[in-house]
């Protein structure tokens, strides 16, 4: 069993094979629980504070136990392990705004924590497979953080508005500058994939190279959000807005 510890050791990781399947149908599973019970939800105080404790406590180990896993393999580094991809910044605004419900923080996790996941559960970047404890905390992090996005939407009232699209959009643009222009050259990393596309094959591949990829990559961040915006629109019932 301790193998799945060890970062030599598991199975290579087979997109769409039967483990990655099997995660996906979860995450969906998750997402339908989510939305039709969210009146329960609302309704049901005790049921909120469990949902909401146990998704809290998810993400802190998740991002505890990986941190952990890569200092005691020999692998951390500044380049590779500290948690500025959108899904990191996203795992950290989830997580406070489970604490505070701050209206900003969930409108901006909304945004970047709950389709950039899923996005990344379909093309994971990942060397292991099922049961490599890899696998299980990519999928089971990436899952939470999606569906922490949508729990605090229905579970808080908070108004998803085309303000906010805008806003939320405007601080991805000014935190991609800062990563693109000082820290990635700093420490010769690829966060937020400015340097290049990710290793896995994923549709950023389809976004060439050189200035094009950047203002692909610019207009694909836009139209990400304004599908969340246009979807969140035509499926949360009014009864949640305010």
């Amino acid at each position: 069993m301790g193998t799945i510890f060890l970062e030599a050791n598991g199975e290579p990781f087979n997109a769409f094979g039967a483990s990655h399947i099997i995660a996906l149908l979860i995450y969906f599973a998750g997402v339908a629980v989510f939305l039709s019970l969210a009146k329960k939800i609302l309704n049901n105080p005790a049921a909120y504070n469990m949902i909401r404790w146990s998704l809290f406590t998810i993400l802190i180990l998740s991002e505890v136990s990986y941190q952990t896993y890569t200092a005691l393999n020999g692998i951390w580094s500044l380049r590779e392990h500290l948690f500025l991809h959108l899904c990191g910044i996203a795992g950290i605004t989830v997580a406070i705004a489970l604490i505070n419900h701050n209206k900003r923080l969930i409108q901006i996790t909304f945004f970047i924590g709950l389709i950039p996941s899923f996005l990344a559960l379909v093309t994971p970047e990942l060397p292991f497979d099922f049961p490599h404890y890899r696998y299980l905390k990519f999928f089971i992090h990436h899952m939470t953080i999606s569906w922490t996005s949508i729990f605090l939407v229905v579970s808080s009232h908070v108004t998803i508005t085309f303000k906010s699209f805008l806003k939320t959009y405007g601080y991805l643009l000014i935190y991609a500058v800062l990563i693109g222009f000082l820290v990635n050259p700093l420490l010769g990393s690829n966060y937020l994939y400015l340097s290049h596309t990710p290793t896995a094959s994923t549709p950023l591949d389809l976004l060439g190279t050189g200035t094009w990829y950047y203002v692909r990559l610019i207009l694909l961040a836009f139209a990400v959000f304004f599908v969340q915006y246009v979807i969140y629109r035509l499926v949360t019932r009014q009864k949640f807005d305010r």
